[in-house]
């Protein structure tokens, strides 16, 4: 089945340095999948994890968000405990793992230099979250991992930034039934400095499974 490209283009090139960047990246990796990173899960999500970009060494690597890379142990474990997976660990596309009421995206679908998307390039890939949020049922949960996530998130969906502040455990309900729940992102930087343990993001998890009542 072709990709919908309102919703994810494998040939985006829309932002220049990341493309150049992702050429650079395939010509030193060469097995690396090294192009924009679709989501992974099922079609029809209760609950949607935005993450920030893929890694280098991780989902830029493997095709796969969270797949392959430091900050991908933590959230698979969290997903598996919670019954949103069948398997606790993401290495590559053959693994078998199969996600279950849950997808997983990304704000920027391309691989940013030193993991860090500059404005214009967040602005210009959210287009692709505005058509993934459309397929989200109306009571689902989106839950952003980090700050730029939850921006990105709220831009999409048309909403005033400064009515949703980002805040670390927050479940912002939406008029339309919709919820945002906020997490720091489980990065490798945010976990070794215990910015966030995993009691804390396994209270994420327990709050949104509650709610979801699945």
């Amino acid at each position: 089945m072709s990709e919908n490209l309102a919703v994810f283009n494998l040939n985006c090139t829309a932002c220049p340095r990341l493309s150049r960047f992702l050429k650079e990246t395939r010509q030193k990796y060469t097995a690396y999948h090294a192009r924009p990173v679709p989501a992974f899960g099922v079609k029809k999500p209760k609950l949607l994890i935005v993450g920030l970009a893929p890694g280098m060494h991780g989902a830029n690597a493997t095709g796969r968000p969270f797949t392959g890379d430091h900050a991908g142990i933590i959230l698979y474990e969290m997903l598996y405990k919670h019954g949103f997976s069948n398997k606790p660990v993401s290495t590559n596309l053959d693994d078998g793992l199969k996600l279950k009421h849950c997808r997983i995206t990304n704000a920027v679908k391309c691989l940013p230099p030193e993991n860090k998307p500059i404005g214009d390039e967040i602005n210009t890939c959210n287009r692709y979250l505005v058509e993934e949020l459309k397929t989200l049922d109306k009571k689902a949960i989106i839950l952003c991992l980090g700050q730029i996530s939850h921006k990105a998130v709220i831009k999409a969906l048309a909403l005033k930034q400064t009515d949703y502040p980002f805040q670390h455990g927050k479940a912002h309900i939406l008029a339309d039934g919709r919820t945002i729940t906020d997490s720091y992102h489980c990065s490798r930087y945010n976990t070794n400095t215990r910015r966030l343990t995993e009691a804390m993001f396994n209270t994420v998890f327990v709050q949104i499974k509650s709610q979801l009542k699945i």
